[in-house]
């Protein structure tokens, strides 16, 4: 038997999937398949991701992608369109075929765009649907190896009337919101640095361009092994698998802090219910295969399998949670 992460009780817990399990899930998780549900796919799949290279989502997406195109005999091409914090990438998918060829690789940025944008150029809850959640991943606040900062509260008192500089994957991202959070916690300001991505604000940190970065813990665990950077904490409710020796925040002096963050597909409203349940499937079985759990979590994933009703749900429970998050914080790009 293999590990599965799925959610219980707000927080992650391990189960233990047998052959027989996995079979029951993937017949029951987003309700039984049409009997004569319409093929798919039928030619090329597009994943397109919200993010640059080289950070979390992108590693995840491509990892999908590759054991997707063995899983259905079609090349699965990934397409980096960043900006905006995923909304340029978004709104390409809004505008593409509704025939089920064009997936939007996400993180719970989706969810938090509506409440820190004025406007956006497509309607989260009604234009993208889901398809499948299949992993969590905290964020994590590093600093440079040479760093004399040993924890969090060590990095928060910092220099004297200087606050302290932290880099995020981008205006709006879960990770600025993390900073915010921590900043209220704290009762002190903190000098936020956008970056266009997670991948690049946490080499910055390795180069010691920048002084610390909340990133995903999956774009920082090579450079938290390799010694390049120090994790001090993590922003989940529980310490992450992957890391295990990092305190989460709220263990760091900050109780009832928290903020994890999911990663999915959507595809456009409007799709054959066919061809979701079919992309469902696909992707369930991917992510259930022994092999696949053990290469994610090795990349600072928590593997789980929530189908399209449930990761609906989860969607759109957490764009109302971040709106309110968001207006409570004064957080908003224009």
């Amino acid at each position: 038997m293999h590990p599965v992460l799925t959610r219980g009780s707000g927080a992650l817990a391990l189960a233990f999937c047998s052959v027989a399990a996995i079979a029951l899930l993937l017949a029951h998780g987003a309700g039984a398949a049409p009997s004569q549900a319409a093929p798919w796919p039928s030619k090329p799949i597009t994943v397109v991701v919200t993010f640059p290279p080289g950070g979390g989502t992108d590693l995840l997406a491509r990892k999908l992608g590759e054991r997707l195109a063995a899983q259905v005999g079609q090349p699965v091409v990934v397409e980096n369109r960043p900006g905006a914090s995923g909304n340029v990438a978004a709104r390409w998918v809004v505008d593409a075929p509704a025939d089920g060829h064009t997936l939007l690789m996400v993180n719970s940025s989706y969810a938090v765009n509506p409440g820190v944008f004025r406007s956006l150029p497509f309607s989260p809850k009604e234009d993208l649907k889901a398809v499948i959640n299949v992993a969590y991943v905290p964020s994590v606040l590093v600093v440079p190896a040479a760093s004399d900062a040993r924890d969090l509260p060590g990095w928060l008192a910092g220099t004297p009337g200087l606050a302290p500089a932290y880099g995020s994957c981008g205006n709006g991202t879960p990770q600025h919101l993390a900073g915010e959070m921590l900043a209220r916690a704290a009762g002190r300001a903190l000098l936020h640095v956008p970056y266009r991505g997670c991948g690049p604000a946490v080499q910055d940190v390795a180069a010691g361009q920048v002084g610390a970065a909340l990133v995903t813990a999956s774009a920082a665990a090579p450079l938290i092994a390799s010694g390049h950077v120090r994790a001090l904490a993590v922003t989940s409710p529980e310490r992450s698998p992957r890391l295990p020796t990092v305190p989460t925040v709220a263990e760091s002096g900050f109780a009832g802090y928290a903020l994890d963050q999911w990663h999915g597909l959507l595809v456009r409203s409007g799709t054959d219910p066919a061809h979701v349940q079919a992309m469902y499937r696909h992707l369930a079985a991917v992510v259930s295969d022994p092999d696949m759990q053990q290469a994610l979590v090795a990349m600072g994933f928590n593997v789980v399998i929530e189908g399209p009703d449930e990761f609906e749900r989860i969607v759109d429970d957490d764009i109302d949670r971040f709106a309110e998050l968001s207006r409570q914080i004064g957080l908003q790009v224009d």
